[in-house]
């Protein structure tokens, strides 16, 4: 496992690919409603981050993936593909960015609700904000990943939820997915140690159901296996020498 610990000069490229990110999801929300597609979002996105960032959208083209953003809607657990599906009251979407700016990237999502959504909807979305923020509280030197997993499967499980196990957070920089794996469940005690310097994210996917996912066929979405609701929120975080930074905070939060 190489994992890169970032100098000043990196942190700071850090800091504005994250804020960018942020931004994108910022300005999207207006645009969030009964109605869109997926698709239309999608481009809305990738014209502001062209354009309006003069950045690029990490997810185009990365390893065959089709659209500059990921769209997962209700039991759609992770890497939607936005397509031509309206948005209709009570769903619950996912909008996944990332954004390479002078080389470094910035990744983080977040949940947006579509009108009236129902009582498990409001939940699961709670719950998958809670515990992100749960394992953010918790990073700081000397604290092992181990301890961040199992504090977030902890919580998720005492609301009687359920965590996914097949997809995690990971370290991020000049490369979308570096190491180390940020694992979303596991036994306290156990993991690397944080140091100053480390840049990840913390992401968990959260179901309504059981945690058990499968792919589909066009070798991207992953929905839960029941068909139960599923929620992600995600942000980039820095190991500072006194605890963290969020990288990815938006306004709109």
């Amino acid at each position: 496992m190489t994992i890169t610990i970032k100098t000043p000069a990196e942190i700071e490229k850090m800091r504005v690919a994250g804020r960018l990110a942020a931004d994108v999801l910022d300005m999207i929300s207006s645009h969030v409603q009964a109605g869109i597609t997926t698709l239309e979002l999608n481009d809305i996105c990738h014209r502001y981050i062209v354009e309006e960032q003069q950045a690029i959208p990490a997810p185009l083209n990365y390893k065959g993936y089709p659209k500059s953003i990921c769209t997962s809607i209700n039991h759609v657990v992770c890497h939607g593909i936005p397509d031509d599906r309206k948005l209709k009251d009570g769903d619950i979407l996912n909008i996944d960015v990332t954004v390479i700016k002078d080389g470094y990237h910035g990744d983080t999502s977040r949940m947006f609700t579509i009108g009236k959504i129902s009582g498990v909807a409001q939940l699961v979305t709670r719950v998958a904000k809670e515990s992100m923020e749960l394992g953010i509280n918790m990073v700081k030197p000397g604290v092992k990943l181990g301890d961040i997993g199992y504090a977030i499967q902890q919580y998720a499980e005492k609301h009687h939820l359920s965590v996914v196990r097949e997809y995690c957070g990971h370290g991020i920089g000049t490369e979308f997915h570096e190491d180390p794996q940020v694992l979303h469940y596991g036994r306290a005690g156990t993991g690397i140690a944080l140091e100053p310097g480390m840049t990840f994210t913390i992401e968990p996917m959260v179901n309504a159901g059981k945690r058990h996912v499968r792919l589909l066929n066009d070798g991207w979405t992953v929905v839960t296996r029941d068909r139960k609701l599923s929620a992600q929120w995600e942000h980039t975080v820095l190991v500072t020498t006194t605890g963290h930074e969020v990288l990815t905070l938006g306004v709109k939060q």
